[in-house]
């Protein structure tokens, strides 16, 4: 294996591990949450944290839709933070990705679809590169991410299947999360954790084992958690 970043996980989660409040795209703990009596009041100490995490920040295009930057019409403040978005459907419109690109410093927009929409943008956003794969190997875009674009040190905030992935092909380093104090059930929901599960005791070597770093209880019945993933 080459040289890669140094990867945290850093999410949002329910005491029951959910990242989102229900099972479509509908609903979303970023604009769910806010919403929770017993929950809102401290919710803003997740956005406080996520301001101090890395320069380059992962996601997907499905997050960023459902979050609603198809939809914005107000520009958000800018942010001293490079987005790398995987996004093959694709989900971001024209709209969305304007909306990026004028709310961070740099979007890597990473495809394996010939056709998405960032294409025929490449000319308008000096700050739009597009990394095209015709299979998407996250070790191989972790790789390129490190000699293309100096990443050293990457956030991932993606959805529980890709970050299941990332989970199953051992290239997460870190994990942080903040647990809200919320259950929110439904074992369709999503988790921190999703995709695809072992089968047998001999795939037990895919589970990854966590050395706690850090547990720090903030207001509001918030707690925040950092482990370190064991090699």
């Amino acid at each position: 294996m080459g040289k890669r970043p140094t990867t945290t996980l850093f999410m949002l989660e329910s005491l029951d591990g959910k990242i989102s409040s229900g099972n479509n795209d509908n609903l979303d703990a970023d604009k769910d949450f806010c919403k929770i009596d017993g929950v809102k009041e401290g919710l803003h100490q997740y956005y406080e944290i996520e301001a101090t995490t890395d320069y380059y920040s992962l996601n997907t295009g499905r997050v960023m839709a459902k979050i609603g930057v198809n939809n914005k019409k107000e520009y958000h403040n800018k942010v001293e933070v490079n987005f790398i978005v995987i996004d093959n459907k694709p989900h971001l419109n024209e709209n969305g990705i304007d909306y990026i690109c004028h709310w961070v410093e740099k979007l890597i927009l990473v495809t394996t679809n010939k056709s998405h929409i960032a294409y025929s943008l490449k000319d308008k956003y000096s700050n739009l590169d597009i990394l095209f794969y015709e299979k998407l190997d996250l070790e191989i875009l972790l790789e390129d991410l490190y000699s293309e674009y100096n990443v050293d040190k990457l956030t991932i905030q993606s959805g529980g299947n890709l970050n299941g992935l990332f989970v199953r092909e051992n290239l997460i380093d870190y994990v942080n999360v903040v647990i809200a104090p919320l259950l929110v059930g439904g074992k369709d929901v999503s988790t921190l954790i999703d995709g695809k599960a072992i089968e047998s005791d001999r795939e037990l070597d895919k589970l990854r084992a966590l050395e706690l770093m850090e547990c720090n209880k903030l207001n509001d019945s918030y707690i925040q958690l950092k482990y370190k993933v064991k090699r």
